[in-house]
């Protein structure tokens, strides 16, 4: 088999396994979304404000700020856009016929649940069980970009138990074990078996992909008193080792110039890691009425160094994918008004860094740039034991331009998007 062939056969199904590094709401694939009132400051000080219980994600040495016991319950409603325009060729010759995919978002409903209570006055229990990443994307099964992609989806669920123990006055130290699971139900993309026989895109095939893991990491996080008014957090999320066994179906008669069990329904395998995050925040009550908070937060997704998919049970090669990815930063800042003792208004910005370096290294499955927040939210006292926390956050995306050449085609174009988040919760404090 030619170097050109094998090239084809390689990128017709290990862009398919692309399937953790999808577009979600913070830069990457991560999920940002784990509590409400955080949202409406663009999570702003989310390592140091401790208002309510979903600090068990961002600092669980927080959880020592409240008192007695809290169940939050939160539902995020995340609708994002990704048009794309453009155009795709087979080996840059050949034009591939389709149309711009009808627009990859599709909109998700993402819930958060949180627990936390008092063990005694220096020790603190809480529990939280959140998507910390995942992934729904969707294209019209003739669309241009059909060889790289077609339906992506993703889920995880994390269990996050926590403990936080404040040692003096001023210093709190937290830490949890995360037990997350993810399951990938449906990956999919053609299959040029046209340009494998010499006669590009006269012969589609298709590919689906399924698989799942569970594994586990930690959380840890400090939170320093200066005063009353200021304080300090810094939190970590360690990275989270995937090993994902699962299965390819294929459909579509391959060319006999390729072995015999290639693009074989079988097992498949991949390695992929969650990337760990640290978090610095500054929380400062100005006077009664008026709170700032800001936040730096890095994450290292320099691990996406390459993806490599193995056909456990053939002799297909491994499809090893270069990602190449950088390190990221986001930036925010926040502003909560207090106009009565039961109402909070908030709002916040924040600049939110892509770690995909270039256009050629960015796909159709991961459409997103740099973000810009602009968030709005509301907390309501109803009572002592009942709060109401609403939030909107409009995301403006940078412009996305893509030169995909992995697969059997390259795929050129730019993409406009967008994502607008509105979220809900209620917390219930009680003894």
């Amino acid at each position: 088999m030619t170097s050109n062939r094998r090239n084809l056969v390689t990128g017709a199904t290990a862009g398919c396994l692309m399937f953790t590094v999808g577009q979600a709401q913070g830069a990457g694939f991560a999920i940002i979304e784990q509590g409400v009132s955080g949202l409406g400051n663009a999570y702003a000080g989310g390592a140091a404000a401790a208002e309510e219980a979903s600090t068990v994600y961002f600092n669980p040495a927080g959880m020592t700020r409240l008192h007695g016991s809290q169940f939050v319950g939160a539902v995020h409603v995340i609708s994002p856009t990704a048009e794309f325009e453009g155009s795709a060729s087979v080996a840059g010759v050949v034009p591939v016929s389709g149309g711009d995919g009808g627009g990859a978002g599709e909109t998700a409903i993402v819930p958060n649940l949180y627990y936390v209570r008092d063990l005694n006055d220096s020790l603190t229990f809480g529990l939280g069980v959140n998507a910390p990443f995942g992934l729904t994307t969707d294209y019209d099964d003739d669309w241009v970009g059909r060889y790289h992609a077609l339906r992506s989806e993703v889920r995880t669920v994390n269990l996050n138990p926590a403990l936080a123990w404040k040692v003096g006055d001023r210093l709190s130290i937290g830490a949890g074990v995360n037990l997350q699971y993810i399951d990938v139900p449906d990956l999919s993309q053609a299959i040029d078996f046209g340009a494998l026989a010499g006669v590009p895109t006269s012969n589609d095939g298709h590919v689906k992909l399924e698989g799942d893991d569970l594994s586990w990491g930690f959380n840890i996080g400090f939170l320093y008193e200066l005063d009353q008014d200021t304080r300090m957090g810094l939190a970590y999320r360690s990275k989270v080792d995937h090993q994902l066994d699962g299965s390819a179906d294929f459909t579509g008669t391959a060319p006999g110039t390729v072995p015999p069990d290639w693009f074989q329904d079988g097992p498949v395998s991949a390695d992929i890691t969650m990337p760990e995050t640290l978090s610095l925040s500054v929380y400062h009550d100005l006077n009664p009425r008026w709170a700032i908070m800001g936040d730096v937060t890095w994450t290292r997704w320099s691990r996406f160094d390459e993806l490599r998919v193995q056909f456990d049970t053939t002799s297909q090669p491994d499809m090893v994918t270069p990602q190449q990815w950088d390190d990221s930063r986001r930036y925010s800042l926040g502003l909560s008004y207090r106009p009565t003792d039961r109402w909070t208004l908030r709002t916040g910005v924040a600049f939110d860094e892509s770690p995909v370096p270039s256009a050629e290294l960015r796909t159709p499955r991961i459409p997103g740039n740099d973000r810009r927040w602009l968030a709005f939210g509301a907390s309501y006292r109803q009572s002592e034991q009942l709060w109401l926390d609403v939030g909107y956050a409009h995301l403006f995306v940078s412009d996305t331009p893509i030169n995909n050449t992995s697969g059997a085609a390259i795929l050129s174009g730019n993409y406009d998007a967008s994502v607008d988040i509105l979220s809900a919760q209620v917390r219930w404090n009680f003894r």
